[in-house]
């Protein structure tokens, strides 16, 4: 596709300017890749710290609770003196020492001790909860049941024991089942105080039976503690959850997001993953992408940044943004430049695509300055050019014009041609069908003359035959005219048979018409029919008188033709015989048409339309063709183009094939077998009744193959009458040779009004439609090697 220099520059800068800038955003690119790398590692290195931390608290207070479970106090278990269990809860405050939440010892039953309480001995009478609940220095040390709800049982604070909320009365437990493993429990209400808080619980196992249950409380405090001391940056966010995907601790925000759930992909993700970098929604709402680890405890510890300022809050994209602008700026000056170039350009080659145009144009060109030299040397060559075209332009359209009516004259050849190919095959279709009419007719008139009452029907009977008679000379017409009429062709010397025709033509004419022939000294001679040689220069002559009314000069001219007059005929020598008058001439939208079968410029009843289509075929079919040349009030010129030969010979005309026989009965026939091939049905049965009318057995099919059934059959056959043009795999001669191939020497008689595989030489007795009773006998006879003569 052709490209403007605009275009070609813009291109050359794009193509020039693109791979530097492209570098230059890949490695910036690269550089962003590789900090967010770094961010998604340094993410996944604090993530993975601040979860060994985690683990690392529940760890110690698991150990805490291992170490415990394993006391001897606890060897007695489950009944336990009270001084065993006051001495292990003192083991336990100092184990908890520094640590916030407590210690319990519970039973399926009741809690034994806790240790957020205050140290001393179970009250004497159990409290209500609301009473527990005021009263200051009581701690929970037994189950007790009030209006069947669980109740508290308290005793006094040892003295010196500061009293504090964590040493409120606790609600004795229904009975729970004991754990029988280690474990670290999700985030939960305090059941007496409502309190979040998640419990590691040690079971306390004596010979293979867990009699208790050791749990150490762990507070969101704690955990928020941890995340509070890693001083992450700003806008990070970092969260501790439980198993349950539940939130313990978080920053930003501290405790106040405690028991609230994570989001359901995130949860989702850490079901079925240890760690992993994921991208979600937290729980302010706001798109993060961020790193979850498991501690082996069970809890997860997540770090997350917000998705829109990048992956650390580093600003990778917003720091590519310079380099993204610079590229873009240095782009457009580039094709400003380019476009500001290609403007100096495209003026002076503009300037010169406006030369050409008055070049085209055919007007004098006159060089302008353009300011760049190849476009002033271009300038200057068509300058020069002009002057010359200018001299050449009328010898050109000189040999235009010729150029143009040569062609025209071609196309009019070339159409005529076409159309009278076509109209002669319709006229020879035409014929054939009309033949077979007039064979049936011809037929049947023959048989009521062979009837009893004939003589009554003599007049009828021979105004049909006259017309029989008219109609075959007027389908013979037609197929003269069609070029498919078959013909007897021969070497001929014109100057002997035209001298010989002067007689006939001057008659032809009349008194009052001269007839003037010349004839060139080395006229060749041609192989024509002579008889439609005759027939067409008379239809010539017979226009010629009409048209000068039977007074004035005729011209016949016969010599060689020149070689401009055969340029589309095929290669060789050809004879023209012109034939001029001196009438009024033909207007040209007639000339084209005077060949076409039927047309006439004559009155009705003065001429068929048939005499120089006749000319036509009877030249086509010898391997010329005929021309005419007219102008009004000047007259017109008739030209036959003939091949021609190099020298004559006598008359080769006679139809080979047929034999000489001598002369024999007219009952001959009696008793023959006659195979009758015909595909016309009416004409096959009149013509079946002919034949047996004179004593002949007659078998009767309507195309080849049923032909050859029957003579395959083994039927009896002693000469075979066949039609030439028939439906079917085969015409008549193709069923006449492969008859001979299965009995050699079997008699065969063709009959045809019409066939292209007739106008050759045929080795067979032919024929023509419609014929007489007395011809068709006489060719049965002469086949059959039998005495001929009626």
């Amino acid at each position: 596709m052709p490209l403007p220099i605009r275009s070609r520059l813009l291109v050359l800068v794009l193509s020039v300017m693109l791979p530097g800038i492209i570098a230059a955003l890949w490695v910036s690119w690269q550089t962003w890749s590789d900090e967010q790398e770094a961010t998604v590692r340094h993410m996944r290195d604090s993530t993975r710290a601040l979860s060994m931390v985690v683990d690392k608290e529940l760890a110690r207070r698991a150990g805490i609770a291992r170490v415990l479970s394993l006391s001897q106090i606890l060897d007695s278990a489950p009944q336990v003196p009270p001084d065993d269990l006051a001495m292990l809860e003192l083991q336990s405050r100092r184990a908890m020492q520094g640590l916030s939440g407590w210690v319990e010892l519970n039973a399926p039953d009741r809690t034994l001790f806790s240790t957020r309480l205050a140290s001393g001995r179970v009250p004497d009478t159990p409290l209500a909860p609301a009473a527990a609940a005021s009263a200051p220095g009581l701690a929970v040390t037994g189950p007790a049941v009030v209006n069947g709800a669980a109740a508290v049982a308290a005793t006094p604070a040892p003295p010196g024991l500061p009293t504090t909320a964590a040493s409120r009365p606790v609600l004795v437990r229904e009975a729970v089942p004991l754990i029988e493993q280690a474990v670290i429990g999700d985030l939960g209400p305090d059941p007496a105080t409502g309190q979040l808080r998640a419990q590691i619980v040690q079971p306390i196992e004596r010979g293979g039976h867990v009699w208790l249950n050791m749990s150490i409380t762990v507070l969101p405090q704690e955990m928020q503690q941890i995340i509070d001391a890693q001083r992450l940056p700003p806008d990070w966010t970092a969260t501790i959850m439980d198993g349950r995907g539940t939130v313990i601790a978080r920053h930003p925000g501290g405790i106040s997001y405690a028991g609230r759930t994570g989001p359901e992909d995130l949860r989702h993700l850490m079901a079925t993953r240890e760690e992993a970098r994921f991208d979600s929604v937290n729980l302010d709402g706001k798109p993060v992408i961020g790193y979850f680890t498991k501690s082996p405890q069970g809890w997860t510890v997540v770090t997350a940044v917000p998705r829109d300022s990048g992956l650390g809050g580093l600003g990778g994209r917003t720091a590519l943004q310079p380099i993204a602008i610079g590229a873009l700026l240095l782009v457009l000056v580039g094709m400003f430049g380019a476009l500001w170039i290609s403007r100096r350009i495209s003026g002076p080659i503009h300037a010169l695509s406006a030369i050409a145009s008055e070049l085209r144009a055919g007007e004098r060109v006159r060089a302008p300055k353009t300011g760049m030299l190849e476009c002033d040397e271009v300038a200057l060559a068509l300058e020069d050019a002009s002057v010359a075209i200018r001299q050449g332009r009328s010898e050109l359209e000189d040999r235009v014009n010729e150029a143009i009516d040569r062609t025209r004259e071609a196309e009019q050849l070339s159409s005529r041609s076409q159309r009278t190919a076509a109209l002669g095959r319709l006229t020879g279709g035409v014929a054939h069908d009309f033949n077979n009419l007039l064979g049936v007719i011809s037929n049947s008139a023959h048989l009521i003359q062979r009837s009893p009452h004939a003589e009554s029907l003599a007049m009828p009977l021979g105004a049909i035959m006259r017309s029989v008679d008219v109609g075959s000379r007027l389908t013979q017409h037609l197929l003269r005219v069609a070029g498919r009429q078959p013909v007897h062709p021969q070497v001929v010397d014109l100057r002997s048979t035209l001298g010989e025709m002067n007689e006939l033509l001057a008659t032809v004419l009349g008194k009052r018409m001269q007839l003037t022939m010349t004839m060139a000294p080395d006229l060749p001679s041609v192989r024509v029919d002579p008889s439609e040689l005759e027939l067409a220069l008379i239809n010539i002559a017979l226009n010629a008188r009409d048209a000068t009314n039977g007074m004035g000069e005729i011209t016949l001219e016969a010599g060689r033709a020149a070689p401009g007059d055969v340029q589309d005929l095929a290669p060789g020598e050809y004879v023209a015989i012109s034939v001029t008058d001196r009438g009024p001439g033909i207007p040209e939208d007639l000339l084209v048409r005077v060949f076409e079968p039927f047309f006439t410029t004559k009155p009705v009843g003065k001429g068929t339309g048939l005499g120089l289509s006749q000319v036509l075929g009877f030249c086509v079919q010898a391997g010329g063709t005929a021309r005419i040349a007219s102008q009004l009030g000047a007259g017109t010129t008739v030209t036959l183009l003939l091949p021609a030969r190099s020298s004559a010979s006598a008359a080769d005309g006679a139809a080979r094939g047929e034999v000489s026989l001598p002369e024999a009965r007219a009952n001959a026939l009696a008793g023959a077998r006659v195979l009758l091939v015909e595909d016309n049905e009416e004409l096959n049965r009149v013509t079946a009744s002919l034949l047996r009318s004179f004593s002949c057995q007659v078998l009767t099919a309507k195309d080849a193959d049923e032909a050859l059934q029957l003579f395959g059959s083994g039927a009896a056959v002693d000469v075979v009458l066949s039609d030439v043009v028939m439906p079917g795999s085969m015409d008549g001669q193709a069923l006449a040779r492969e008859l001979r191939k299965r009995r050699p020497g079997l008699p065969v008689v063709l009959i045809s009004g019409y066939s292209e595989a007739l106008t050759a030489e045929s080795s067979f007795i032919v024929l023509r439609k419609p014929a007489s009773p007395s011809q068709i006998l006489e060719a049965l006879r002469r086949a059959m090697g039998l005495p001929t003569g009626m």
